[in-house]
């Protein structure tokens, strides 16, 4: 059956940021199709929330909370999937993001923070869960980047350039780390997380925000969390080295923060 190909089944997956929104439906996901889930972020209550719904899947989650802009905390979050439950199979950096900041006022330090936050910590923990990935014969890597990534928009320059930073990052690990190990990323589009939460709540610019969209229509977190199923999965074995663009059909921002011109 076809559908077999999108299973997990007594995989074990790691997932950052993963309290809520795309980090949580991510986790739940994985858990639905078979995988035991390292959920790790800063607030623990919403992590024991996303726990309880692994557990719910018929799944065991083990609890971390940490501050993973440190590195060695989202380093060790491979090596305690391992302690907990015997392997490690899938890793999916979603931790990241960046405020959207005007030109004058993004200095050197707040883009070397935003490259930090999206692309460094990625790197820590996938460098420390590759070697045991190869233990367990393999495995999958996914990273969360954007949109902005690859189109430009006012006052993203920071997080913008991360993200594009994050994309190049899983083409040259996929080289790095293949066959046994296969690295893709999502672009992401807007999607209805917290971080949009004051801009949503705006009946006037969550309808402009849809019309420029193609598809009209704000993402759900469980449109990323099924990509990432794909990828992490045997349905996406023979795919690395790719962004794959979930924002539906973006080709320009659908946000704009008003900042005036310099």
């Amino acid at each position: 059956m076809i559908l077999d190909r999108f299973l997990l089944t007594d995989q074990v997956a790691v997932v950052t940021g993963a309290g809520r929104g795309i980090g949580a439906a991510t986790a739940v996901a994985l858990a639905q199709a078979g995988a035991d889930v390292v959920v790790s972020s800063r607030t623990e209550d919403q992590l024991r929330e996303v726990a309880a719904q692994v557990e719910a899947a018929g799944r065991r989650a083990l609890v971390v909370p940490a501050d993973l802009s440190d590195l060695d905390a989202v380093a060790g979050l491979a090596q305690a999937a391992v302690d907990e439950f015997g392997r490690l199979d899938v890793v999916v950096d979603n931790l990241g993001g960046s405020m959207p900041r005007p030109f004058p006022h993004t200095s050197p330090r707040f883009l070397e923070e935003a490259f930090h936050f999206n692309v460094t910590t990625a790197h820590a923990l996938n460098r420390a869960a590759v070697p045991l990935m190869l233990e367990s014969g393999g495995g999958s890597i996914v990273g969360i980047s954007s949109v902005m990534g690859r189109v430009s928009g006012r006052g993203f320059l920071a997080y913008g350039t991360a993200k594009a930073a994050l994309a190049h990052y899983t083409r040259l690990a996929a080289r790095d780390l293949s066959p046994r190990i296969r690295v893709n990323a999502i672009a992401v589009g807007s999607v209805a997380t917290s971080a949009l939460d004051i801009v949503l709540a705006d009946d006037g610019m969550r309808t402009t925000m849809e019309q420029v969209t193609p598809l009209r229509r704000i993402g759900h977190p469980d449109d990323i969390a099924a990509a990432v199923l794909f990828l992490a999965s045997s349905a996406g074995s023979y795919v690395t080295g790719k962004v794959l663009e979930v924002d539906g059909g973006l080709e320009q921002p659908n946000l704009d923060l008003g900042f005036d011109d310099l």
